[in-house]
């Protein structure tokens, strides 16, 4: 098994201004790339560190945020939604893998609950049993959809 690598660490924000104004004047993070939809509500902002940007040798086009070397913190803004208590502001790490399907296999092995299934060869998300969202993304183009993944169903929230 190859080790996973490290993409992002997501956090809902209820005012994506006032988050900016904290990571990015506050902390020193720089805004990588903005995604917003406007079927789903949501922003996505992703922030990388000045150090982390130099050492991946710049920001490289025309990638999306989980195809570039750089770690990041993804900012989820839900534009209905203000105020997060009970720790629902933090969602999830993420991790790039090898091969979605042996990664999500061997969490199930492992009597994991796979909360969000890969039908798409793409994206799974596991739970830690402190019940942390890990979300694993295929590393390069996704696999072809295949069972028993392809028709499994969401369990829980992811």
């Amino acid at each position: 098994m190859k080790s996973p690598q490290f993409l992002h660490s997501m956090i809902r924000v209820g005012d994506i201004d006032a988050a900016l104004r904290f990571f990015c004047d506050g902390l020193g993070l720089t805004e990588i790339t903005r995604y917003s939809n406007q079927a789903g509500r949501f922003t996505l902002v992703f922030l990388a560190s000045p150090a982390d940007i130099e050492r991946a040798g710049g920001i490289p086009p025309g990638k999306s945020p989980t195809e570039m070397d750089i770690p990041m913190v993804e900012l989820t803004h839900n534009w209905d939604e203000a105020d997060y208590d009970g720790g629902r502001n933090f969602g999830h790490l993420a991790y790039r893998v090898d091969d979605i399907y042996a990664a999500t296999q061997r969490f199930a092995d492992l009597g994991v609950t796979i909360s969000r299934p890969p039908r798409d060869g793409r994206m799974t998300f596991i739970r830690s049993p402190d019940g942390i969202s890990v979300e694993l993304l295929q590393k390069g183009t996704p696999l072809a959809p295949q069972e028993p993944w392809a028709s499994a169903p969401n369990i829980g929230v992811w």
